[in-house]
């Protein structure tokens, strides 16, 4: 991880202050450092798991990325800071009250080029508008779905947990993809 990648996400972070992405009954402990309810029995994840997983991403300017499991849509809105209006930034969420919740969270810090959709069920990702830059991946799952890893373009990037570590799949220019394996997480199940 270099200064200036830490750099970004700090600034990406602090403009997309934790406490706007909260239910009101749970703002005043936005600063923990631990997963919080939001609705429909989710949660907003822990700040350093979300650190962990952008120094992991490594998103560019200009990118194109997908956030999986949007929630309350706090990563969509630090993804998008991240990419700037250069890129694009596609949350989706499986539960119709996240995706409202989300966007209007996210309506508050004005960054178009980002919006969350409702995902399909039964079908993970947006195939229909990639390939992604970035696909970040915030819910837990058994195994790598390759129906996600299908969708990230060359060169490109994915993080998700996967029996609870941390994985890092790359595609080169090829198309082949590597994975790498960091650390234990605890995250809600991808449906």
């Amino acid at each position: 991880m270099t200064d200036e990648l830490e750099e970004r996400i700090d600034r990406a972070v602090d403009a997309s202050p934790r406490v706007n992405f909260l239910p009101e009954k749970v703002r005043h402990r936005a600063d923990e450092d631990r997963p919080l309810p939001i609705p429909r029995n989710q949660t907003n994840s822990q700040p350093t798991t979300v650190r962990d997983m952008l120094y992991l991403l490594e998103v560019p300017a200009g990118a194109k990325v997908l956030d999986v499991g949007a929630g309350s849509g706090w990563t969509t809105a630090i993804l998008a800071e991240l990419t700037g209006p250069e890129g694009s930034v596609l949350g989706l969420e499986i539960e119709q009250e996240l995706v409202e919740f989300g966007s209007a969270n996210l309506a508050t810090v004005e960054r178009p080029w980002a919006s969350i959709q409702q995902a399909v069920k039964g079908k993970l990702g947006h195939a229909n508008a990639g390939p992604y830059d970035r696909i970040l991946v915030s819910a837990g799952t058994r195994k790598l779905p390759q129906e996600l890893v299908a969708q990230l373009a060359p060169g490109g990037i994915m993080v998700i947990p996967v029996s609870g570590q941390l994985w890092r799949i790359e595609k080169d220019a090829a198309g082949k993809s590597s994975i790498s394996r960091v650390g234990q997480y605890l995250f809600v199940p991808l449906r």
